[in-house]
């Protein structure tokens, strides 16, 4: 049951209250100021007090679809040079699952992949990141833990050119937003591929669990602030019942959802698209 058939079912036979409505917006983590626009434009229109729910749905659904883009922007190799793709996030939210997920995705296309092994803090994070290369097949650069982060980027970005990589996927540690110091050494990483080409990172993915809620906002926030951010990776959007985050973080920090993460296994991944997340919300 999603979000707004739950809501339907509160409201059955009854007028819709309008504080108890924007709790329930809210409560589904599309953020006030999408929670205060929907109920502003149901205000307007003056056949609410007849249609009710369907109303409420209809509205939403425009609402929401205005601002999110229509198709996800696509990740294409570069001629002659390696596109960059920096994956960030906190600890916790599958990054990277994701990244090996993306891995898979890009290689769809028989485009090559290196991983770059950055998250050299959590000794675990090497081995896990070295597992999923051997099952998909895929070459990976790692360091010693402990390492640092920016000079292991750094080598293998040389690699991949050497070696004519399509795709090269850094993975770095999971941080606290919150943790200057640590925002600070993703800096560095990024200052650091940039040595060799200022257009790179060209990519910097910023993983989210979706059933964090307003909590995935601030992180988004803060890691724009901190290293800028070309779209997101949502994950966990599979039977949350909510997902709005996705649409607070588009419509307050104009950041696009780039994939989904939908389960656990390899395929479970997917460019974002709008129609199947609004019907999923709705």
């Amino acid at each position: 049951m999603n979000f707004f058939e739950t809501l339907a079912q509160t409201f059955a036979n009854k007028p819709i209250d309008w504080d108890e409505l924007e709790a329930a917006l809210i409560r589904a983590d599309l953020g006030v100021p999408m929670t205060t626009r929907i109920i502003d434009r149901l205000r307007e229109r003056e056949a609410w007090s007849l249609l009710g729910i369907n109303n409420v749905v209809k509205v939403a659904r425009e609402e929401i679809s205005r601002i999110l883009p229509t198709r996800s922007e696509s990740i294409r190799p570069l001629p002659g040079k390696p596109k960059v793709i920096l994956v960030v996030g906190v600890n916790g939210t599958g990054k990277t699952t994701s990244i090996a997920k993306l891995a898979h995705y890009l290689g769809k296309d028989r485009d090559s992949v290196l991983l770059a092994a950055a998250d050299t803090f959590r000794a675990a994070a090497i081995e896990q990141l070295g597992i999923w290369a051997k099952r998909l097949e895929v070459e990976m650069i790692r360091g010693q833990y402990g390492a640092d982060p920016a000079a292991l980027c750094y080598d293998a970005y040389q690699a991949a050119v050497k070696h004519k990589i399509a795709f090269l996927l850094c993975d770095t540690a999971g941080r606290l937003h919150t943790k200057a110091n640590l925002m600070a050494e993703l800096q560095k990483v990024k200052r650091s591929l940039a040595k060799h080409d200022p257009d790179v990172p060209h990519e910097i993915l910023l993983v989210v669990d979706a059933t964090t809620g307003g909590n995935a906002l601030s992180q988004a926030r803060e890691f724009k602030n901190a290293i800028g951010l070309t779209g997101l990776i949502v994950t966990k959007l599979d039977g949350s019942g909510k997902g709005g985050i996705v649409v607070a973080i588009q419509n307050e920090l104009g950041l696009p959802t780039r994939f989904v993460g939908t389960g656990e296994k390899i395929d479970d991944f997917a460019p974002f698209d709008r129609t199947a997340y609004v019907d999923n919300l709705l």
